[in-house]
């Protein structure tokens, strides 16, 4: 594989471009012969847990979501920044498994599923109840138990804790065990366990998932422990440095076929000035590895990343959605439904007060999205939404549009106009900021010769350092009362 781009650019250097831009965060990686299968937490939004599909672990595509049915997660309780937690994915014996975390499941514990192909579907969740914390990693021992080793709350302390378990029926073998509580670092969580030669390695992200986040290693000849930490920890951390990508950690390993190692990992992209701003959310980025004296060393991918990776056009003439397409509230299937001119998205209230409505991820540090509408009688709301107490949009009722921002408590009207004939193309555009923040965003009416801009805000406000929270922008269109026919989505990265 040549570290070269292909002739005709549209490439960027992995070292500082993702390789799933937008927020795809925690991501966990395995490979079945020359194909490599990838999952990301989803947190609120439903199908949850993305599952994608690389040669090459740089192009990627979306094969499905993981949880698409109420038994697995039930769509529209979880408020902003909870509900699916980290996933780890891995294939066993002909099957693929996952294990996720749902924090606001009444059933408790990790939940496991399974599915012969990757794509779906998957397998009802088997709980394992009686477990604490987050972040759940699935490894087998040489004799085939399967161990679950995770982030563990319980009593006074944080750190890495595991169990054996029978996965046929969910139950624990053992009392769980602390195995290792880090380097010192604050939050020892996101655990991974992998056998290399004679040595089991467990590798952990400290930290926090912020500006101090880092990978830490160790290592034992069983793995159950006790674990050996690496002299040279944290294997990897941005942390107090100007490289632009940021908060890296939480990394997932993978052997490629011809025996050399690779990481996937999670980073931020921040932009403006001190503290600057990170708006995408957490996105999937890519390291190599190598092999020290039976450590690992993490260096820059020697790879060259496509970019526009979020552009698309979708007029919805394919059966069925995309799976680019997820709900803060009640799952696209309750209140979507096919028309020959594109799909029409009816209100649907939720348990947790979230929008039911179709989103897509934002990814690039610039793009425009257009919705073209049919607006009808009802009222609805084209916005980009960091979380529901985060957002600006353009709301269409009573025969106008009207600008809105929503931060925090405060829900400001900017403007309005006259609503013109149908369809209409709502825009919404991320573009260079005035106020010395990622990007200035503009709501407004497209037509055939530009923008009729209805507001132009700072980007600051839609940012996790003002929002807090694990997510990222999404950009899409909910129903406030009645229907409204959405027939064409075009998202573009802008560049130069």
């Amino acid at each position: 594989m040549s570290p070269m781009p292909p002739e005709g650019g549209g490439y960027a250097d992995a070292a500082t471009a993702p390789i799933l831009a937008g927020m795809y965060p925690d991501p966990s990686v395995c490979r079945v012969g020359e194909e490599y299968f990838l999952a990301n937490s989803s947190f609120e939004y439903s199908p949850g847990v993305p599952i994608w599909h690389s040669r090459d672990l740089v192009h990627w595509r979306q094969i499905g979501n993981a949880l698409t049915r109420d038994e697995q997660f039930p769509a529209g309780c979880s408020p902003s920044s909870r509900g699916i937690y980290a996933p780890t994915l891995r294939h066993h014996e002909g099957r693929f498994w996952l294990i996720t975390t749902n924090i606001d499941d009444a059933r408790g514990g990790h939940q496991v599923y399974h599915a012969s192909d990757p794509a779906g579907p998957w397998s009802a969740p088997l709980c394992l109840t009686g477990l604490d914390g987050i972040d759940p990693d699935l490894a087998w021992d040489d004799e085939g138990t399967c161990l679950v080793t995770y982030c563990s709350w319980s009593e006074t302390e944080i750190g890495i804790r595991q169990v054996a378990v029978d996965l046929e029926q969910g139950l624990l073998l053992e009392k769980p065990r602390w195995i290792w509580h880090g380097t010192g670092l604050a939050h020892s969580e996101g655990p991974h366990l992998y056998r290399r030669g004679d040595w089991w390695y467990l590798v952990i992200a400290e930290g926090g998932t912020d500006r101090g986040h880092v990978v830490s290693v160790a290592r034992s000849r069983s793995p159950r422990g006790p674990f050996e930490a690496a002299a040279h920890n944290p294997v990897l951390t941005h942390r107090s440095t100007a490289h632009p990508v940021q908060n890296v950690g939480h990394a997932d390993l993978v052997e490629r076929p011809d025996g050399t190692w690779a990481a996937v990992y999670l980073g931020t992209r921040p932009r403006g000035r001190s503290p600057r701003f990170h708006v995408n959310g957490r996105e999937t980025f890519l390291a190599d590895v190598s092999w020290v004296e039976d450590w690992p060393r993490f260096e820059p991918a020697r790879r060259h990343v496509p970019t526009g990776q979020r552009d698309f056009e979708d007029d919805f003439v394919a059966p069925g959605l995309d799976p680019r397409w997820v709900s803060p509230g009640q799952r696209p299937d309750r209140f979507v439904r096919g028309v020959p001119d594109g799909v029409v998205v009816a209100h649907a209230p939720s348990e947790s007060g979230e929008p039911s409505g179709l989103f897509t991820r934002v990814g690039g540090d610039h793009w425009e999205a257009d919705f073209v509408v049919d607006p009808g009688e009802g009222a609805f709301t084209v916005a980009l939404r960091l979380d529901g107490a985060h957002w600006y949009g353009l709301h269409v009722a009573g025969g106008e549009v009207t600008a809105v921002a929503r931060i925090g408590q405060v829900r400001s009207v900017l403007g309005s106009r006259p609503l013109p004939g149908s369809p209409v193309t709502l825009r919404v555009r991320s573009t260079q900021p005035t106020w010395n923040g990622p990007d200035d965003i503009e709501l407004g009416i497209a037509d055939g010769t530009g923008t009729d801009v209805l507001a132009r805000l700072d980007g600051r406000y839609l940012s996790t350092e003002v929002a807090g929270g694990f997510t990222g922008r999404l950009v899409g269109v909910w129903s406030e009362s009645g229907e409204v026919l959405l027939r064409r989505v075009r998202f573009a990265e802008l560049r130069g």
